[in-house]
């Protein structure tokens, strides 16, 4: 029992050294996603017992639209502030100013694109949706910017409330709301909750009290380095909502809600793994970025536990979604299987390639992830067409998976290069993972073989197996390459 305080109150101060508070910062970050994936899966059950594939492509289509106006304006100017290396604090009233100005002129243009954005997916019914989820971007312009301060000192902790506050308020309105009304409505009131409530506890949870206030110099200072975020969001944006955008126009708005789920559940490893490691990295590399030895052991470490954790992932979505999906969600979506089944192999290679983002931004590389973003677009363009179209969403599926392989290789050449990182250490790295994955595989093997069918039993006892056997196989085939990923887990743990 004392042992348990005590790491409890380790985990409530902050670390003393570099890689406690990474460690630390880890810990709320992961221990966030959990929570908030319990309550997503929980309201995903509910909703999509009652909701059709249609209601939730209208809310992808409302999404969609806010996200494109919000990607295409972006400032970058939080992870401008997370990278300088002097205090911050002369800079955040004009950042502020800079958003709150900007949450405006979206709201105003959001409003009056709602009709033709409805029109374009040929869904008059998204229209109201577009409006009403344009309040959403006013109550972020006015979040205080003081909580930038939560990532940049890697206090996850104050991070962690911020955020869990909202989550709560969006399960409760949502969950409550589909009880009552039960249609699409239920979603844009959970979302709306949940962001007028971070706005509200951000000004609880830290004392920073912006005010309007414009510098010139500032502003240009913090876009300087911004732009390259501005570029790499948008073409990122690209990439990521593309395929929504055509499978929505072409397929229709049915289709988009049966492909947006499938990417939401497939891309697990991507979604909660790369976000964790992405909000703790940035921070710690940028703390390291004149130190090239220690960052390159650093994002090492990095990279084996995000492979570690998200190829096993992938692997079991991959071999349970028929039964999850049929079990939890209902016959009706199961024209999404073949969809997010293919989607897995995006998911893992996606949460690997995005550990190397981090390192060109704290390094001041934010324009290489731009160009290689640029590559995956072109790649995405030729093929997600004649795919989709020849195959449905499955085809769409293996649009995005096959650009993301490439990219994955150019992010690992130009880190490498970054870091001098030799061939043989990646490979050390990678291959006890990847080995050690192919026997969770053979489950699906056992399932055909043995017929297994839906119940929630057999799902646990496959994913018990599965896990045991990857976690066996890597022991060993640790051992032999040496990769040291027992010793990494170990000094994780103490540094709790």
């Amino acid at each position: 029992m004392n042992k348990i305080k005590k790491i409890a109150n380790n985990l409530i101060t902050p670390g003393g050294t570099l890689s406690q508070r990474v460690v630390k910062g880890g810990f709320w970050v992961f221990f966030l996603r959990i929570i908030n994936q319990g309550f997503s899966l929980i309201r995903l059950i509910i909703l999509a017992r009652i909701l059709s594939p249609n209601d939730f492509g209208l809310m992808g289509i409302a999404l969609l639209t806010m996200s494109v106006l919000e990607t295409f304006t972006q400032t970058g100017f939080q992870a401008a502030l997370i990278q300088k290396k002097e205090e911050i604090k002369s800079y955040l009233d004009s950042a502020w100013t800079v958003l709150i100005f900007r949450g405006f002129v979206l709201f105003v243009i959001l409003y009056f694109i709602a009709p033709y954005a409805a029109a374009f997916f040929n869904s008059p019914e998204a229209k109201p949706i577009i409006r009403i989820i344009g309040f959403s971007i006013l109550f972020q312009a006015f979040t205080n910017i003081g909580i930038t301060y939560f990532k940049k000192e890697l206090e996850f902790n104050k991070e962690f409330i911020y955020q869990l506050t909202g989550t709560l308020a969006d399960f409760i309105v949502a969950i409550s709301a589909i009880l009552i009304l039960r249609n699409v409505w239920a979603l844009v009131l959970g979302l709306l909750a949940g962001n007028i409530t971070r706005c509200f506890v951000s000004y609880l949870i830290h004392p920073y009290r912006p005010r309007v206030n414009f510098a010139l110099e500032k502003v240009k200072e913090l876009f300087g380095f911004g732009k390259w975020i501005l570029g790499s969001s948008v073409l990122i944006f690209l990439i990521t909502h593309g395929d929504d955008i055509l499978v929505g126009k072409l397929l229709g708005t049915t289709a988009l809600g049966f492909y947006q789920l499938a990417y939401r559940i497939s891309n697990i490893p991507a979604t909660e793994i790369t976000h964790v490691i992405s909000q703790v990295t940035f921070p710690a590399y940028s703390k390291l970025q004149d130190n090239i030895p220690k960052l390159r052991e650093a994002y090492l470490k990095v990279l084996q536990l995000t492979a570690f954790f998200s190829f096993p992932i992938a692997g079991l979505i991959f071999i349970l979604a028929p039964d999850f999906t049929k079990i939890f969600l209902g016959e009706k979506w199961m024209p999404m299987v073949p969809a997010m089944q293919v989607l897995c192999i995006f998911g893992a290679t996606r949460s690997v390639a995005a550990t190397g983002g981090p390192v060109l931004y704290a390094t001041g590389n934010p324009k290489i992830e731009t160009k290689i973003a640029t590559v995956q677009l072109f790649l995405l363009a030729i093929l997600l067409y004649p795919l989709s179209a020849k195959w449905g969403i499955k085809g769409t599926a293996w649009a995005v998976v096959i650009p993301n392989f490439v990219t994955l290789l150019m992010f690992t050449f130009r880190v490498k290069g970054i870091l001098k990182i030799t061939a043989a250490r990646l490979f050390k790295i990678i291959a006890p993972i990847i080995g050690a994955t192919s026997p969770m595989l053979s489950l699906l093997y056992l399932k055909t073989v043995g017929n297994i069918n839906a119940t929630i039993q057999e799902i646990v006892i496959l994913a018990f197996i599965g896990i045991s056997s990857y976690l066996i196989a890597i022991y060993f085939l640790d051992l032999i390459f040496k990769s040291g990923l027992w010793l990494t887990s170990v000094r994780f743990i103490k540094e709790l």
